[in-house]
Parts: C-alpha cells; sequence; structure tokens
C-alpha cells in the first residue's frame, strides 16, 4: 500500500478493499491490517489485489473517485468511475500540449548517467576518456534540446544523441563478447541478441506505460513526440523514452554482463531475424519483474517506490499537468 499525490496503490495481491464509513479498510486474509480516509483521496490503482467490496465501488463513484483495476502484472483491466468532470477537456488539452521536450530532455539526461556510472563502476575495464568524450556530448545535447524552437529541431539532437549513445554501448557488454555484440540499432526485424533483448524490453516498458496512462485516463494512442498512427501507442511511446537507457538498457546489460541470458536462450530465423526463444522469454521476464520491485527514490516526489511504479507515476503527473495542476511536467531524471 502507497499513497501518492492523493492516489492510493495497492500494490500486494493479497489484499482486499471494503468500505467503513468514510474510510478504506484494507484486510488480508480476513484481517484488517490498515485504513484511509477517503476524503482526501482522487484516485486508487490496484494491481491483482484480492477484491472490492460493492459498497466501497459505490461510494467512490458517488465521490467521484477513481478506481483503476490492473494485473499483477500492470495490464491495464479496467476504470471503474461515476459522472465524468472535464475528462473530455483533459482529451482535448492533451492534443495541444507539449511535452515532448521535456521526455527527451530526460531521455538523453538519462543516457548520459548511465554511461557515468559505467565509468563510476567499471573503470579499470573501459576506456574512460572515451566515455568522458560522449558524456560530454550527451550534457551539451541535453541544453541543446531544452532551446530547440520546434519539433523537428528537437528530432534532430535526440536522434544524434541517440547515435552518439549507442556508438559506446558496445563498450559496456563485459562479458560473452563473442555472441553478445552491438553495431547499430536494428529494430524489425532485430539482427543481433543484443538487439532481440533491447526490443523485447522497450515494448514491455511501452505496455507498462500504456496501462499507467490508461489508469489517469489519457488516451495512450495520441502522442506528442511520436506522430499519431493507427495502432500505435504514440504518448505511451513519449513515455518510455525516459525509461530507455534508465531501465530498459541497464537491465538488458545487467543480463549478459552477469550472465543470466545466454547464446543458447536465443533462435537465429533463416531470415537473419534474432527472437528470444520461449526459455528465454521466460529467464527475460523472470529477472525483468524482479527489477520492477527494486526500490529507488524518485526525483521529483522525493519518496521511495518501486521501479515498476514508475511508469504510473509519471502519467499522473503528465495528467495532472495537463489539468493545470502542476506548471510543467517533471520527467523522470536519474542518476
Amino acid at each position: 500500500m502507497k499513497k501518492l499525490m492523493n492516489t492510493l496503490y495497492i500494490i500486494q495481491p493479497d489484499r482486499y478493499l471494503s468500505l467503513d464509513g468514510e474510510t478504506i479498510v484494507i484486510s488480508c486474509d480476513g484481517q484488517k491490517i490498515g485504513q484511509v480516509p477517503l476524503h482526501n483521496l482522487e484516485q486508487i490503482i490496484t494491481f491483482g489485489h484480492a477484491g472490492t467490496s460493492p459498497a466501497l465501488m459505490g461510494k467512490c463513484v458517488k465521490s467521484g473517485i477513481s478506481l483503476v483495476f490492473m494485473s499483477r502484472n500492470g495490464n491495464f483491466l479496467a476504470r471503474v468511475e461515476g459522472e465524468i468532470k472535464g475528462n473530455v477537456l483533459l482529451r482535448r488539452e492533451q492534443y495541444r500540449i507539449a511535452v515532448a521536450k521535456n521526455c527527451i530532455c530526460a531521455k538523453i539526461f538519462n543516457s548520459r548517467w548511465v554511461l557515468e556510472r559505467m565509468t563510476r563502476d567499471h573503470a579499470p575495464r573501459i576506456d574512460c576518456d572515451k566515455f568522458a568524450q560522449k558524456s560530454q556530448f550527451l550534457k551539451d545535447a541535453v541544453n541543446k534540446a531544452e532551446s530547440a524552437p520546434d519539433m523537428d529541431t528537437l528530432r534532430g539532437i535526440e536522434g544524434e544523441a541517440a547515435t552518439v549513445y549507442f556508438s559506446i554501448f558496445d563498450d559496456m557488454i563485459l562479458q560473452q563478447k563473442d555472441d553478445f555484440y552491438f553495431h547499430t540499432r536494428s529494430r524489425r526485424p532485430p539482427l543481433d541478441r543484443v538487439n532481440a533483448l533491447l526490443s523485447f524490453s522497450y515494448s514491455l516498458m511501452t505496455s507498462m506505460c500504456a496501462s499507467g496512462l490508461e489508469a489517469v485516463g489519457l488516451d495512450p494512442y495520441v502522442g506528442f513526440m511520436h506522430t499519431d498512427k493507427p495502432g500505435r501507442k504514440s504518448l505511451a511511446l513519449d513515455i518510455v523514452e525516459e525509461f530507455r537507457s534508465a531501465f530498459c538498457d541497464r537491465f538488458v546489460l545487467t543480463l549478459i554482463n552477469k550472465r543470466f541470458i545466454q547464446p543458447e536462450h536465443f533462435v537465429i530465423r533463416e531470415d537473419g531475424a534474432v527472437y528470444l526463444s520461449e526459455q528465454g522469454r521466460r529467464i527475460f521476464i523472470e529477472y525483468w519483474q524482479k527489477r520492477k520491485y527494486e526500490e529507488l527514490r524518485h526525483p521529483y516526489l522525493n519518496e521511495k517506490m518501486q521501479w515498476g511504479m514508475l511508469p504510473y507515476v509519471q502519467s499522473l503527473l503528465l495528467a495532472r499537468m495537463i489539468r493545470g495542476d502542476l506548471d510543467c511536467y517533471p520527467p523522470f531524471l536519474w542518476k
């Protein structure tokens, strides 16, 4: 159970929620373990919990408290709410407000700190001067992105920064170098094992971000940086930018460098496409789930939370900015 910015998160799967007067009662195996006043809440988000009483659901509807149901893996299931207040305006405003600059600045900032962490932790095994040069370039790119006059300029800065970042990605692979190497980013299809891992991790993170946006009432298909296409979760892809290097890339490097994933966990097709095998996907997801439960302190909220909560928290911050509760969208900046 965690309360962030008037949102109650129930992250334990064995909790049952019921109503007692003006409070939510949280129970486990029939025993009351806590309660939370309703009057301060705007939203309740549950992750695979044991259930919610009809009385509490009715009270939430009458009180204008949104009740969101997620699976244990964080996939959006449903949202229960009463009369919609401002939701249409929220979606309409979403189309007009550009937060792409903040997302891209965060992406480049976080990419730089992946390099800085690598220099700090593995200095004897890497070319520190080379890493310092790339890090300085990314630092300058953040400043350029902040002052970009238009979207095309911003996309150009983002693309150049990504090229510089990935030019040194192979240097961060410290183990199993004969089988895991990175020359360039290949997507559809991935053409080597590292790209297969990166693509799978980005896909999982996109699903998490889409679920977070659905949970707060935002349309994941209407983006700022990524253009709208049928079936494309453009806004989710915008939010993913903040987590690519800090979560996904570092996770992939950990799988390789700690030998959690092996060459035999991949399938190479006749056209050269490389994908995780069924066993490889099971191993990947096992460690992915463990990573989601690790904790960090959120740089903006200054609260401890699990990594897996970040897509939902950032979605909430974005919705609050669009509603006018925040002056600007605070992206996730990791060090």
